[in-house]
């Protein structure tokens, strides 16, 4: 029999999670005699799940760079970058400096919106290009798309994300914006 644990395949570290949910389902299914057989059927629980856990991996790619950014800075705590839980919320966050808050925002199941606020109450988007105005286009948008199989892919105009280089684009933005 295969070793499944160690196969380069399976994708992420937390590929077995699906089937342990299913079996604890068996088992309160025994327990308690109430079944759901068309819960897999239903996309809005996996675009749940599957959001919050984005916006959870986002959330740990910042604090770790954060981190390293502020080792950096040394004691300038005036300069250093905080992060903050959005009260509230799943799992919304912002980094705050000099004024400049970066706030993601998980507005719905399939939508996560990444935007600046200045002095309190400006909205601006984050510029893409050199020759973008900053805070000219609004608030960014990453948005699931669902494919077969219940498949969800997050995307930014239309194009499949990586996670990391969007994170390091924020984070590059934010600390140039903000540097004082």
């Amino acid at each position: 029999m295969e070793n499944l644990t160690n196969s380069p395949s399976l994708g992420s570290e937390n590929w077995a999670t699906w089937i342990e949910n299913l079996a604890i389902e068996e088992v309160n299914m025994a327990e308690s005699g109430v079944i759901d057989i068309h819960e897999h059927l239903n996309p809005i629980h996996f675009l749940e799940e599957s959001s919050i856990e984005f916006m959870n991996d986002m959330r740990d790619l910042v604090e770790r760079f954060i981190a390293r950014f502020n080792e950096y800075r040394g004691h300038q705590s005036s300069q250093h970058i905080k992060i903050f839980k959005i009260s509230n919320t799943v799992n919304d966050f912002m980094l705050f400096r000099n004024s400049l808050r970066l706030i993601f925002a998980r507005k719905a199941n399939d939508l996560i919106s990444i935007a600046f606020i200045t002095n309190g109450k400006d909205l601006l988007a984050p510029r893409l290009q050199a020759h973008d105005s900053f805070g000219m286009e609004g608030v960014h948008e990453i948005r699931a798309h669902l494919g077969p199989f219940n498949k969800i892919t997050w995307r930014f105009q239309g194009e499949i994300i990586d996670k990391e280089a969007m994170v390091k684009h924020y984070l590059t933005e934010f600390i140039k914006q903000s540097a004082q």
